[in-house]
């Protein structure tokens, strides 16, 4: 690949490497010049521009991207469309991801134009969730790097795999001592069932014993005639050694313990053995509180049907310190309940919504679309705000227009800032100015919420906050469905002065075309962020039906 200053006579067919402004008109960075773009340079008074020239053999970004992809995809992972030298893979499951790490870092290795990042090792993942993103770094790859790449990817196995949770029949043995308060009880019993739920599991009913080795094993013999794939025993007392009362049980049921103890904090004293081809743990006490400990990871990979051989378990170490306290070895109740400055994490990015609530409805007429009731008797607005409300996005800013008394009657109550736009019949930009001149000023980013998507869940608006980084580049948030680019849009506040300009009857979407190396897209489990309720064909297909308002 030739790169530098290309004069206009060279440049047909040239990638353009910076985008340009012009009169009228904005050449994008990764632009193909042809004929007509290089005439709109000339008349711009432009004799070279910055470019990068394909050789033989060289691979455009995007075409290396996706034949990288291609090799690394597995069954239960797909991959998006190439943009901007970028594909992400994406899980179509729920399940645990795998990873070859070792044949990642020789990918990485093999040449600085090809990059793979992922999530970490061993991560639990959702259907639809981004497991990791290949990013050419120029323009070009030469065709024998891609193709070294491609021959270490395809290796001996798959690079990825996401092992399905399967929905195991858990049974858990609660031991008691006298003086144990029920609150305690009750929590492991409600945590240990969060977590196999979580898992797409299912509880047996609790055996409730005393902490003696025969009544727990017993117990333990009751749940796998019940059925159970596999037993838990949290001891009213910790574990403390290999023929304490939870393993002891374990071995007098017609097991065996195969591991005693993990390099994971907390989570030090969980017990591993098996009762036939049944697991069976021992939990350790922080296995009573819902927050990640040692057990978690175990009892993921169970579910995964990836195996735990004690030699698994000690190799948790790096990264096993989940403690959130830096003081050693204060015990964790009078470890210091604040982290210094230096550790404590990244604050949270402050993000804003504006709910678009002042349109005409003009197609739905003579009905406000707005105020059409769902089949509990909520507008739709009030469906939008109550999903804005249980995302993170504060404070919510909605624009009234059109019927103000009626959007604001049917949203009272609600923690909103009601911000008018009192020329909203002049468009969409008269609403949405309105909205972001009522942004309180420490507001980095602003999510613009359409009142007529109400499938638009709070943890889809908080997938999108948690995406929105203007630092590495993320400074414009989409969401995207098979590759379809829907709404809501999460804009940071750089933006704010090109969106104050912008008249008539349109939004802000356009200005991705002038800043496409600034936004990032936000792949969605499902078609919420596309479907909008804006004719009275289309409410008919609104989950729980609609009446008219």
């Amino acid at each position: 690949m030739i790169f530098g200053p290309t004069p206009l006579d060279e440049a047909k067919g040239a990638i353009l490497a910076h985008s340009l402004r012009l009169t009228g008109r904005v050449l994008k960075k990764g632009t193909v010049l042809d004929e007509d773009a290089i005439a709109a340079l000339r008349e711009a008074g432009k004799r070279d521009v910055i470019t990068a020239r394909l050789e033989a053999g060289d691979v455009p970004e995007n075409d290396a991207a996706d034949r990288l992809a291609t090799v690394l995809t597995a069954p239960l992972i797909a991959k998006s469309r190439a943009a901007t030298g970028r594909v992400n893979l994406l899980a179509e499951t729920a399940g645990l991801l795998v990873i070859d790490a070792k044949r990642i870092d020789a990918i990485n290795d093999v040449d600085e134009s090809l990059t793979v990042a992922t999530l970490p090792n061993h991560t639990p993942v959702s259907p639809r969730e981004m497991l990791a993103t290949i990013k050419v770094i120029p323009f070009a790859v030469p065709g024998a790097v891609l193709g070294v790449a491609e021959a270490v990817a395809r290796g001996r196995g798959p690079v990825f795999a996401v092992h399905p949770f399967r929905p195991l029949k858990v049974g858990l043995v609660l031991t008691e001592l006298p003086g144990i308060k029920e609150s305690v009880m009750e929590g492991a019993v409600e945590a240990t069932s969060a977590r196999v739920e979580a898992l797409c599991g299912t509880m047996l009913p609790v055996e409730r014993v005393r902490h003696e080795e025969a009544p727990v094993a017993e117990a333990l013999g009751r749940l796998k005639r019940a059925g159970a794939q596999v037993l838990l025993v949290a001891g009213a007392s910790a574990v403390v050694d290999r023929r304490d009362v939870g393993p002891a049980a374990i071995v007098r049921a017609g097991g065996r313990i195969h591991h005693f103890g993990m390099p994971v904090d907390p989570g030090n004293l969980l017990c591993l053995g098996a009762i036939g081809d049944i697991p069976a743990m021992v939990l350790p006490g922080c296995a009573r509180s819902p927050k990640l400990n040692g057990f978690d990871w175990v009892l993921q990979r169970i579910f995964a049907g990836v195996p735990v051989a004690p030699a698994d378990v000690m190799a948790m170490g790096v990264g096993g310190l989940l403690k959130e306290i830096e003081v050693r070895p204060l015990p964790r109740d009078q470890a210091p309940r604040v982290a210094p400055p230096a550790l404590a994490p990244r604050r949270a990015r402050s993000v804003a919504a504006i709910v678009m609530a002042a349109g005409r409805s003009r197609r739905m007429a003579p009905l406000n679309k707005l105020l059409v009731a769902d089949a509990q008797g909520t507008p739709m607005v009030a469906r939008v705000v109550d999903n804005v409300i249980a995302s993170h996005a504060r404070p919510i800013i909605v624009v009234t227009g059109h019927e103000r008394d009626r959007v604001e009657e049917a949203l009272a109550g609600r923690p909103v800032i009601f911000a008018h736009a009192e020329d909203y019949a002049e468009g969409l930009s008269a609403s949405l100015k309105a909205g972001i001149a009522a942004l309180p000023p420490d507001a980095e980013g602003v999510l613009v919420c359409l009142g007529d998507m109400p499938l638009v869940a709070g943890p889809m608006l908080d997938r999108l906050i948690a995406a929105f980084d203007p630092e590495e580049g993320r400074a414009i948030v989409m969401p995207t469905f098979r590759g379809k680019q829907g709404n809501p849009m999460l804009w940071a506040r750089e933006f704010i002065p090109e969106i104050m300009t912008i008249t008539g009857d349109v939004g802000a979407r356009h200005l991705v075309g002038r800043h496409g190396e600034r936004m990032v897209e936000v792949e969605m489990a499902d078609d919420a962020v596309l479907r909008d309720f804006d004719t009275t064909d289309a409410l008919k297909g609104l989950p729980g039906g609609a009446r008219g308002g």
